[in-house]
């Protein structure tokens, strides 16, 4: 009986032809699956957001007034609490929300649009195109609520010094220093949470989508 050679044998099996589990084609196919999932994952997301947004919103409506932070601040800056300064806030945050809720179902709106118009079967350079718009989309979307945060927070303020000046209330530095302070710190702890919450949530399938976009151009490159 002839001697085993382990390195003749490792060298004769690593000579032997390795069969593709897959061809290009078929990872095309489940490339284009997973992207048009994770379009639909985000599609999902969105709706959820606008109905959160349009629950909590409707909740405002039937709360206790009195439960209102923002008026309570005015309080504390020495406004009087008038039925008339109650109905002027209480008609800037309902046309503020119907402006959010407005901004946020355009952006799903456009998100199906993006999921309809991704097909499998379209061609490849198409494909990632619509993918492409789709991650500007996203990102303009992140951009557009962070806009949003920081312009109605803008808005809520010159209110206050409105009201303020309204009722002949002036302010003393220290206070109106520390209620600016408060006002940046708040908006910057706001808009960095907002940040936080898409970079986590969007983020994580856009890195995925990212990945595949990658693979499905490095396809592209090796078709042409």
């Amino acid at each position: 009986m002839p001697d085993f050679d382990l390195d003749s044998f490792k060298k004769t099996w690593q000579e032997q032809p390795v069969q593709q589990k897959y061809d290009d084609n078929e990872i095309l196919q489940m490339l284009n699956r997973k992207s048009r999932n994770y379009v639909k994952y985000i599609f999902w997301i969105s709706v959820a957001e606008f109905l959160f947004f349009t629950v909590a919103g409707l909740f405002y409506l039937i709360q206790d007034k009195d439960s209102n932070s923002f008026l309570n601040i005015l309080k504390k800056l020495g406004a009087q609490n008038t039925p008339e300064l109650e109905q002027t806030f209480d008609d800037i945050y309902l046309v503020l929300k119907i402006l959010s809720l407005s901004v946020t179902a355009y952006f799903v709106y456009k998100f199906y649009q993006n999921y309809r118009s991704i097909k499998i079967e379209e061609n490849l350079k198409r494909f990632i195109i619509n993918i492409i718009r789709f991650k500007k989309t996203v990102n303009a979307f992140i951009l557009t609520n962070i806009v949003l945060l920081i312009a109605f927070t803008s808005i809520l303020v010159c209110f206050v010094f409105y009201v303020l000046n309204a009722q002949h209330i002036e302010l003393t530095n220290s206070t109106l220093t520390r209620f600016m302070i408060l006002v940046v710190v708040s908006t910057g702890l706001s808009v960095l949470l907002v940040w936080i919450y898409y970079r986590l949530v969007y983020g994580i399938i856009l890195r995925k989508l990212d990945k595949n976009l990658k693979q499905l151009k490095e396809i592209d490159t090796l078709k042409n």
